[in-house]
């Protein structure tokens, strides 16, 4: 099948060439079109911190509408001075004429907390501007409306949901645009390193850009318009694509160049270099696949779209591999060789060089390798025991971010802003909260909330403690005098038509164990007879994300190692060598885990890559699961399928472990350095922290698993295990020799000392 794929696209080369051009125009056009990600997804999982918040977003809009806050500073003024109020009047004044704007609440126009909007040195105040829009058209506008204020006197700074939402969008777009740009110098300069020539490693990098356009243009921008993806996509899947096209491409021109090494016509170079590294290109791309498709498990979160979009990216690059690519090579040929550079890409001979003094030495002393090297890959996943898990939030900014910056300063200045908030919902159905039986029942919560350990308080409408409880109920229920101003407003804030809110105030960060042990707590309370009590915030969201993650963990984890062994077993007609492959793929993802929690968790490199130490989001870590285990596949195809090559015409497992690792140990290494430049140029240049987290761990990964496990433990494992590598129950390898999945190349070229030299 893919021989004669091969022969039919070097048949009609040019044909092939055109519709590739259309297809290229076709995503550009797509790219214009759609409009990227402008949000980090509203899709939330189904658990009881999201139900909670579709419940207040439901019934009680006016509390969730869209807004930001701006505080305004002065190191000599206070915000007791005429000067300061009239400054900071004077500087609303634009968007206080706005259409757009809802209200402006200031310290000298609340009706209540004025003291919480202001800071406790005195020099600050905050001015809390909520918007008329919703929250798409208010990201849209935000910038606008920030521009109109600016002040000669006062300092203004801006942070809130609305400005960390533009901060985001911002860093995400630097990010692309700043790690493309090194990725491509990056790439071009290994390439040239391992080819010697300019238009042999000018081809990897022509893939990569149009797979890169199609993967943003279909895996994300035409995506997001059917479903919600989140904006870290974008980064993510140019991560994907760009490292998988580049491999793929490297690994068939590389092949190619082989082949008419080893004397082929351009035809027979073609259809071999299709059959053999093109049938490794569509098996890697579908173990990749398979690895992302893994994400569709988290239904109702933005990972399961960005599964999506990383599967469509890598779908993107194997296409283009094995059209456009071949295509090209058909009409360079020889050509492929011009303008050399000197000293670089001069071919290894048979029988030396460091990967056959490694394969010999693995191979005669297997458990000498293995056992060193499973000590390297224990203690670089050892720091992986103190991770910690925690919903992504502002910290994932830089620390000199303008909206970073402002909610620093709300949590060092305001101290009444800057406790941890736990809101408690009370959903009685279809039933009302003002009913006499209700209102009582909830009277006796909001006591009971706040006689709870470490809560300083708890607002709710519920909560005047110059009311009784019989009060209470006598003035939202029978004859007696109407509230007074300030608890109108709070009951129109705090109930909706099914539900009502309370706002539990504690000492502890929300991110503290303390914190966790008030969520459960407050769980634990008996609900309101008629009623459901449910509980959100940060501390509540953070423990049930990672409650979901891990709960569907099992099923993803199973669906990724079961298919990915259907798929090894049809390239390699093995049962035990899949099995391995995962062992080994799991390995890599411990190394990786381990490095991050050493890095984020823990704090290490911190200043140099300039973050926040803080908890990996779970999401994140799915991610980056599912992406891992679909790349430590890429090099396992690759290397096995030579092996496979070599063991087909000699039988003996030795051999063919030594002359497969020597044949493909220079080249999987070249592709696996151009891989870690580009994952660290991501990780090293990226400014939110879920970009650097997935560069970081997707390079130490990479290096690992090139290394380590590539070079040193499949070798031997395999040197142990002998001829057993290659078992499976007969009618297993019946089926496989009915499907015709061993297929040969146009000729066996797995013998001459010629393309041994080309290797």
């Amino acid at each position: 099948m893919f021989l004669r794929w091969g022969r039919l696209v070097h048949r009609f080369r040019w044909v092939t060439l055109f519709g590739s051009l259309v297809l290229l125009c076709s995503t550009v056009a797509a790219l214009r079109t759609f409009p990227a990600p402008s949000s980090n997804g509203s899709a939330t999982p189904p658990t009881e911190s999201a139900h909670a918040d579709n419940l207040i977003r439901a019934q009680l809009p006016s509390s969730s509408s869209p807004g930001f806050d701006l505080i305004f500073s002065s190191p000599s003024l206070r915000t007791g001075d005429a000067a300061f109020r009239s400054a900071m009047q004077d500087a609303l004044a634009p968007l206080a004429g706005d259409a757009r704007v809802s209200s402006i609440e200031t310290p000298y126009t609340a009706t209540a907390g004025a003291a919480a909007l202001q800071s406790k040195n005195g020099h600050e105040a905050i001015a809390v501007v909520t918007l008329r829009e919703d929250a798409s058209s208010a990201r849209h506008d935000y910038p606008a409306l920030r521009g109109l204020v600016h002040s000669d006197s006062l300092t203004v700074t801006a942070t809130g949901a609305i400005a960390v939402s533009s901060d985001f969008t911002t860093y995400f777009g630097q990010d692309l645009a700043r790690s493309s740009g090194v990725v491509f110098v990056v790439a071009l300069v290994l390439l040239l390193v391992m080819f010697g020539t300019l238009v042999a490693a000018g081809l990897p990098l022509l893939v990569a850009v149009a797979a890169e356009i199609g993967g943003i243009a279909l895996g994300v921008n035409l995506l997001n318009h059917f479903t919600d993806v989140a904006q870290t996509a974008t980064d993510l899947v140019a991560l994907i694509g760009l490292g998988v096209a580049i491999d793929y491409s490297l690994f068939i021109v590389s092949r190619f160049r082989e082949e008419l090494a080893a004397g082929r016509s351009v035809e027979d170079a073609i259809a071999n270099s299709v059959a053999t590294a093109g049938r490794a290109v569509v098996f890697s791309g579908l173990t990749v696949a398979i690895g992302l498709a893994g994400l569709l498990f988290f239904q109702g979160t933005f990972v399961s779209s960005m599964g999506a979009a990383g599967a469509i990216a890598v779908l993107c690059a194997v296409v283009w591999a094995l059209t456009f690519l071949p295509a090209l090579l058909s009409v360079l040929g020889p050509r492929v060789g011009w303008v050399r550079i000197p000293l670089f890409g001069r071919p290894a001979r048979l029988g030396r060089g460091p990967f056959h003094a490694i394969a010999l030495m693995v191979t005669r002393r297997p458990l000498l390798a293995l056992v060193p090297a499973l000590l390297v890959l224990l203690a670089i996943a050892v720091p992986v025991l103190q991770l910690r898990l925690g919903t992504s939030g502002i910290e994932a900014l830089p620390p000199e971010a303008p909206s970073r910056v402002g909610w620093d300063m709300v949590q060092n200045d305001f101290p009444r802003q800057s406790v941890n908030s736990v809101p408690v919902v009370v959903d009685f159905g279809s039933g009302s909260p003002l009913s006499a039986q209700n209102v009582g029942h909830l009277y006796d919560l909001d006591r009971s909330l706040a006689s709870m350990p470490g809560v300083i308080g708890v607002d709710g409408p519920f909560a005047d403690p110059g009311l009784t409880r019989d009060q209470y109920i006598a003035a939202l229920t029978g004859p007696a005098a109407p509230l007074p101003a300030a608890e109108r407003q709070a009951l129109a804030l705090r109930v909706g038509p099914h539900i009502a809110v309370l706002i539990v105030h504690g000492h502890d960060p929300a991110e503290s164990s303390q914190a966790g042990v008030l969520v459960s707590s407050i769980r634990g309370l008996a609900p309101p007879p008629g009623g459901h009590l449910l509980v959100t915030g940060q501390t509540a969201t953070n423990a049930d994300n990672v409650g979901y993650l891990l709960g569907r963990a099992p099923a993803t984890v199973g669906f990724v190692v079961v298919a990915t062994c259907l798929v090894l077993f049809l390239l390699l007609g093995s049962v035990v060598l899949p099995l391995k492959a995962v062992l080994m793929n799991l390995l890599s993802i411990s190394a990786a885990f381990g490095a991050l929690t050493y890095v984020f968790v823990q704090g290490n490199l911190s200043r140099l890559l300039d973050f926040t130490p803080q908890p990996v989001d779970p999401f994140i870590l799915a991610v980056l699961f599912a992406i891992i285990f679909g790349l430590s596949m890429d090099y396992e195809v690759f290397m096995l399928s030579r092996i496979q090559e070599h063991h087909r015409s000699s039988g003996d497992t030795r051999a063919a472990v030594v002359e497969g690792l020597e044949r493909s140990g220079r080249l999987i290494s070249g592709a696996a350095a151009i891989m870690i430049g580009v994952f660290l140029s991501f990780g090293g240049l990226a400014n939110t922290i879920p970009i650097k987290e997935a560069g970081i761990g997707l390079a130490v990964a990479v290096a690992v698993d090139a290394t380590v496990i590539r070079i040193l433990l499949v070798p031997a494992l395999m040197r142990l295990l002998g001829g057993v590598s290659w078992w499976a129950p007969a009618p297993l390898a019946g089926l496989y020799r009915r499907l015709g999945m061993n297929e040969r190349g146009a000729a066996d070229s797995t013998g001459t000392d010629q393309q041994h030299a080309a290797a």
